[in-house]
């Protein structure tokens, strides 16, 4: 059972629904229904959305991929934590005027740690089988 996973994917998926309806109010405001029209708030509310849904996924898959390899529900909590925290501070950075930089950075840092000791941990994995 990948309950981890599904605790994290219903977590991320109430990020993604926010930043899906910041889009879709300044889409109704501007009345632009495709592209941003120059509209810088628009665009980045857009831009915010999509980063999402750039690394939401694969970060889910290597999580899951992590339960289905048996390593230690403590680990895949933290990596799982890790993940969602990088992706709350990028999001939470573009809802406001402007971009919070400091907060930007800090959920790509988050983010990138995330993916790259899941991806670790499961070439680990992988290699543990044969010794």
């Amino acid at each position: 059972m990948l309950t981890i996973t599904a605790l994290y994917a219903s977590f991320l998926s109430l990020i993604f629904y926010k930043l899906s309806k910041n889009v879709i109010k300044l889409r109704r405001q501007h009345k632009v229904s495709i592209g941003h029209k120059g509209h810088k708030d628009l665009e980045q509310s857009i831009r915010a959305q999509a980063n999402f849904i750039e690394y939401v996924p694969l970060g889910l898959i290597l999580l899951c991929c992590l339960e289905i390899n048996k390593i230690h529900p403590l680990i895949v909590f933290i990596l799982g934590g890790l993940l969602f925290v990088g992706r709350f501070l990028h999001a939470k950075s573009f809802t406001t005027p402007g971009t919070d930089k400091t907060k930007r950075v800090q959920g790509m840092r988050f983010t990138f740690w995330s993916i790259l000791l899941m991806a670790g941990m499961n070439i680990f994995a992988f290699f543990a089988r044969f010794i």
